[in-house]
């Protein structure tokens, strides 16, 4: 299940809609007695540190008096150290474990095991043994999922930070000796306050070229956002500069006024605009669906929604962005004829059913069901296939909630325009001629 930390943006939107998943299968879980287990290694850690610990936690749980409770957790400690032994060091980013046997709806214990990669650092060192697992920390996670990007700026010197939850780190960080005004020269005062003005806009000069080393990679911007600090009026000057990056220049949600320079103004910029970041996504969100209703105001032809259509388009190619609600509750159902026939269906939690067999109204023959799973988690395995990219977006803004409501959660905006009524009228023909 351990993965490499996705690439981009929309797989990093993917992997955190998978751990929300995840958070919310864990919370509802419950076992008998103190038998389930939640262990994170933090990086850089010693997995054989987490070893020697779990065979201590063996040693004390073999004194458990209640004998049900002692073979349980004892067999959810042992499963816990079968995981571990898949790992010969602690991936990069840590390393999150749950094993412990959970009852299921149907009242029958089952066996849960689970180890993982997560997308970003999880600076967090957690062993508990309990009734439930504790998935605290994996929420944490989610709650600053972008990295955002600091320029630190004042006349002793530059830093170049970046912060993604509550990681911060220093990219990089260099000092500059920079003349200050003086009433000397007579003669020279000129020349002085040019030689000044000259070292100064090579301060900032330096600093621009620096800004896309550390935030640009492969022509694209590494960072969700941007925020210039610092004590003097350089973070301005380097904000207007024509020798600013414009990918860069774009990027720039906030420019804070620090009263130190280097690692103290770091952290008190990330004070300073730590209410702008928690809006960033939300305000991502609110332009990606505007942008929807753009196409629809402006009868481009360049959108769908509903999931019969987006599935059309995404069949074309058509599809250029996927906008789907994170809790769009569809089920794909994947039904067999006994003549080899095979049929896709969709519903929703309404029409959910239990039975094993359906039947095809066409032919009357029965159908077995040969597959079904949750269309969000088909789709997220699924859209590259399409040459699409995969938007998830909540309900919590007011655009958000329109688009939930009245689009029925699932849309894209599309490459081209697609006459659906001709496709659907071209499929009844199909089936007219089909011998």
């Amino acid at each position: 299940m351990s993965q490499p930390p996705p690439g981009n943006d929309a797989e990093k939107n993917i992997e955190i809609w998978k751990i929300k998943k995840l958070i919310k299968r864990l919370e509802l879980a419950r076992g008998n007695g103190t038998s389930m287990i939640s262990l994170i290694i933090p990086p850089k850690d010693q997995v054989s540190r987490a070893a020697k610990m779990l065979a201590e936690e063996y040693g004390t749980a073999s004194n458990i008096k209640s004998r049900v409770n002692r073979l349980s957790v004892l067999s959810a400690i042992t499963s816990t150290q079968q995981r571990l032994k898949l790992y010969s060091k602690v991936p990069p980013n840590g390393l999150v474990i749950y094993c412990g046997e959970i009852i299921t709806s149907e009242g029958k214990e089952r066996k849960l095991n689970i180890d993982f990669e997560p997308f970003k650092p999880i600076n967090t060192s957690l062993y508990l043994c309990d009734n439930k697992f504790h998935t605290e920390a994996l929420s944490e996670l989610l709650e600053s999922d972008s990295k955002f990007g600091f320029i630190v700026m004042d006349g002793n010197g530059a830093l170049f930070g970046t912060l993604s939850g509550n990681t911060r780190e220093v990219v990089h960080k260099f000092a500059v000796d920079l003349p200050k005004k003086h009433g000397r020269g007579g003669q020279s005062a000129l020349r002085f306050a040019r030689l000044r003005e000259e070292k100064r806009h090579n301060y900032v000069r330096k600093v621009a070229e620096l800004a896309v080393q550390n935030f640009i990679t492969a022509d694209k911007v590494n960072v969700s956002g941007l925020i210039l600090a610092g004590s003097a009026d350089f973070k301005s000057e380097l904000a207007q500069s024509d020798m600013f990056d414009q990918r860069l220049q774009a990027k720039i949600i906030k420019v804070v006024d620090v009263s130190y320079g280097g690692e103290n103004g770091f952290n008190q910029a990330i004070e300073l605009s730590a209410e702008t970041l928690s809006n960033v996504k939300f305000i991502q969100e609110k332009k990606l669906i505007n942008r929807y209703f753009d196409e629809i105001s402006q009868d481009t032809g360049r959108v769908c929604y509903g999931i019969d259509d987006t599935l059309k388009a995404l069949e074309l190619g058509a599809c250029e962005t996927l906008i789907v609600f994170e809790n769009l509750d569809i089920t794909r159902w994947v039904l067999k004829g006994s003549d080899g026939s095979e049929i896709i269906l969709h519903t929703s939690k309404s029409q959910e059913t239990d039975r094993s067999k359906f039947m095809d109204k066409e032919s009357g023959q029965e159908m077995e069901v040969a597959e079904q799973a949750p269309f969000l988690e088909w789709l997220a395995e699924k859209y590259k296939d399409f040459g699409a990219t995969l938007e998830f977006v909540s309900d919590r803004s007011s655009e958000g909630n329109q688009f939930v409501k009245g689009f029925g959660g699932i849309g894209a905006i599309l490459r081209y325009k697609v006459n659906f009524e001709q496709l659907a009228d071209l499929d009844d023909e199909d089936e007219f001629y089909d011998d």
